[in-house]
């Protein structure tokens, strides 16, 4: 997403979230920057670690980003979520038929 963006960070969806208040207080705006070649990027974030389940930024954000319409008039959609972690939230593109195709690179 750095190289994407010609960024250092991007602030995380609950990062965002915690700062606001709450994801309802969030506008797609603030979450969604435009980056090279008109790529939309959104980082999910997740908590401390040790605290909490990381799967539930991937949850949170896909439900925001529905919701505020982030996925109209977008071809394809690139999750990059870990693979070496058992939270079932890291799942959910699969789960919930959001994901026509899986690529696994080791």
């Amino acid at each position: 997403t750095r190289l994407i963006l010609h960024a250092k960070a991007q602030d995380t969806v609950l990062h965002l979230a915690a700062e606001a208040g709450s994801v309802e207080d969030l506008e797609l705006e603030d979450v969604l920057k435009i980056g090279y070649k008109g790529i939309k990027c959104v980082e999910s974030g997740g908590p401390e670690p040790g605290v909490g389940c990381a799967g539930r930024g991937v949850i949170t954000s896909i439900n925001f980003l529905e919701e505020n319409g982030a996925y109209d008039d977008v071809d394809y959609v690139s999750y990059d979520v870990l693979g070496d972690v058992v939270c079932g939230g890291f799942a959910m593109p699969i789960r919930e038929n959001k994901a026509q195709e899986i690529y696994i690179v080791m």
